[in-house]
This record gives structure tokens, sequence and C-alpha cells, in this order.
């Protein structure tokens, strides 16, 4: 079963709970809505948990959130044992929004750190503590204390992030948007999703489809934990929540 689900989460990623019908359910037990706030999981960001609670007062634990054959083909996965609701049921939605929140905070430090590093993406991955974000670059000369410090320079600067669309022509007019080495954004929907740090994008813009906070302040303080060397030109920073351990 596909079909396109309206993705609430893309302009309301601060809305953690909401009403919507059941489609159906696929053949292997995902679950279908018209609407949906659970992002799933794509772009390194894990999709999210939480359930959906039905009129009976019961809830089914959502376990996880994929995607189809497509972006907006987005598919919730209950946990084992769970009673799954009907087609053309109607069910408030409700994620697991400290998890979201931290994934937010961590996806804009992940922008942020690409400011610092400006160099092409080969591959990242958000969690809630411990996310990571790999460089194409045989040696950044630079330590987890300088990259920290300018880490949160543009945190504190509490720079406010938001989403604009451009169309598909404006994007490859202007390739260097695009931070990923190997990976484009999707192309055939006419548009592309950018998310900007700074005043009209003065420090960031980049394709993401990912959920993010609304100001650099609200990620926090974080460190650089590690900087990894992972083949002859690729580095590895792993970021954390926290202040830098003494060393």
């Amino acid at each position: 079963m596909q079909m396109r689900t309206e993705a609430l989460f893309r302009e309301q990623p601060y809305l953690s709970t909401t009403e919507a019908t059941v489609v159906g359910v696929n053949d292997r037990g995902g679950i279908i809505l018209d609407r949906t706030i659970f992002y799933a999981t794509s772009g390194g960001q894990p999709g999210d948990t939480g359930h959906l609670l039905r009129a009976d007062g019961s809830r089914t634990a959502i376990a996880a959130t994929v995607t189809g054959e497509s972006k907006d083909d987005i598919i919730h996965l209950p946990a084992a044992g769970e009673a799954m609701p009907q087609a053309g049921e109607a069910v408030g939605l409700a994620i697991d929004w400290e998890r979201r929140y931290r994934l937010m905070r961590m996806h804009t430090a992940c922008h942020l750190l690409s400011v610092i590093c400006p160099f092409p993406i080969t591959g990242a991955s958000v969690d809630e503590q411990d996310s990571r974000v790999d460089f194409d670059v045989p040696d950044s000369g630079w330590t987890k204390e300088e990259v920290t410090r300018k880490l949160m320079e543009l945190v504190q600067a509490d720079h406010p992030v938001f989403t604009r669309w451009i169309s598909e022509e404006e994007l490859a007019a202007n390739p260097a948007l695009v931070k990923s080495k190997n990976v484009r954004p999707p192309a055939g929907a006419g548009r592309i999703r950018l998310v900007c740090i700074g005043e009209n994008s003065s420090v960031d813009s980049q394709p993401c489809g990912g959920t993010h906070v609304a100001r650099t302040g609200e990620v926090g303080e974080i460190h650089i934990g590690k900087i990894e060397k992972k083949g002859r030109e690729n580095r590895r920073f792993r970021i954390r929540f926290g202040p830098l351990p003494a060393a």
C-alpha cells in the first residue's frame, strides 16, 4: 500500500500530539495514516516512537517509523503484540517528545558542525546522545577543544533556524548548497526543502528533511567527544551533549 501521508512534522516540528485517521495496514503490519507527526527514519535521523490512542482508551505503541517507496509513504510500525486499529478509525497521535527534542537538538548541532568544517560530508548519524558527521578531509588539523569552542560560539549566538523551499532548478543552479559528497536530495517532487540558520540564511543553508530546533541556543551545551581517522581522507567527528570533559 502506497499513499501520500501529510507530514505535519515538516512545518510543525514542535507538534507532539494530534489526531489522524487510519487509512489502512500494509502487508507487513505497518499502519498508514492520512497525516502524521511521526518523523520517518531518513537522512541519518531515526524515526519517531510513541503511541496511537484509540477511541476505547487503549493504546497502540509505535516502535519505529519508516518510509516506503517515497518520502511521503510513511509507515508506523507497532510494537510486537499490539492491538491493531482498523481502516477508517480515528486515532490520537503522541510522539515520545523528550526523545524527539533531543534528536532535534542533535540534528541542528550536526548542521552547525558542517559550518565549522566546510568539507564534503561522507556520512552522518543522528543519535540522542552521540551523533557523528564524517568529512572528506585528509587532516583537519583541528583539536576537539577548538571545534567545541567554535560550536558553542554558534550555539550561544542563538541564531534563528527555519525552513524554506526552492525549486529543483534553483538547487541545480546552486550546487554548493548540497554538502553531502555521495547523496543527492530526492528529485522529482519539483521542490527542495532547505534548513537555514541565521538571519537571511547568513550562517548556513542546506537541503534537509529532518526536524530541527527553532534557535541554535536550544541546542544547549555540546562538545566534540572524539575525532577519528576513518580511512586516508575521512575524519569522523563525534558530537555529544554536555561540557567537554577535563583532560
